[in-house]
């Protein structure tokens, strides 16, 4: 691997920063950063953030590792710290203590055949529906509205003229009792009966 390499038995005290790959076997306390990619070995230690392309780490780091591109943790790794990466891979046997987030610019998945061109979907036309009257509107309307009149005697009087009359209920009709009967007296008889009166 061309660039710079920091070797098992080199310790280091302050921040790394380079333009190309690092390959790191030794001891870092500080940041490490660069635009290519950064390999910590097995027995590599590394306090501090590490940042660059892609990483992959076999060794201890105590800090945040960020990639753009990807991050790899090998079998024996032990991290304490944050992973951000695009793609991110934790074998067997490594440890993480801290959170993983999978940020930046994915690749684009792949397609197996032509997909057919997608439909323009015109909008439904939307009903209008008037809006519901306002309270404002419902108040100004009463005011408006003219005060009931009162009604004066003399107009009661000339409705009540004005009015049919209402039938009186009809009255059953009483039966009366038939006159009594007086026999029919034959002729002469009053005659005789005074004549008799008279003697």
């Amino acid at each position: 691997m061309s660039g710079s390499i920091i070797g098992r038995t080199t310790q280091i005290r302050g921040n790394v920063r380079g333009t190309g790959p690092i390959d790191i076997e030794g001891r870092v306390e500080g940041d490490v950063t660069t635009d290519g990619d950064i390999v910590l070995g097995e027995g590599s230690v590394v306090r501090g953030d590490v940042a660059g392309t892609s990483l992959r780490v076999a060794g201890s780091v105590a800090g945040n590792l960020t990639a753009t591109d990807s991050l790899q943790l090998e079998p024996g790794a032990r991290v304490v710290g944050d992973l951000v990466a695009p793609r991110i891979g934790i074998a067997e046997g490594a440890l993480v203590k801290g959170a993983v987030r999978t940020e930046g610019m994915a690749a684009p998945p792949r397609t197996t055949g032509r997909s057919a061109p997608a439909r323009r979907l015109e909008p439904a036309a939307r009903e209008e529906t008037p809006p519901p009257p306002r309270a404002e509107a419902g108040a100004q309307a009463l005011k408006k509205a003219p005060p009931p009149r009162k009604s004066s005697p003399q107009s009661a009087s000339s409705a009540a003229k004005a009015a049919p009359p209402a039938k009186a209920p009809a009255k059953r009709a009483v039966r009366k009792p038939p006159p009594p009967v007086v026999p029919a007296l034959a002729k002469g008889t009053r005659g005789r009966k005074k004549k008799a009166k008279r003697k």
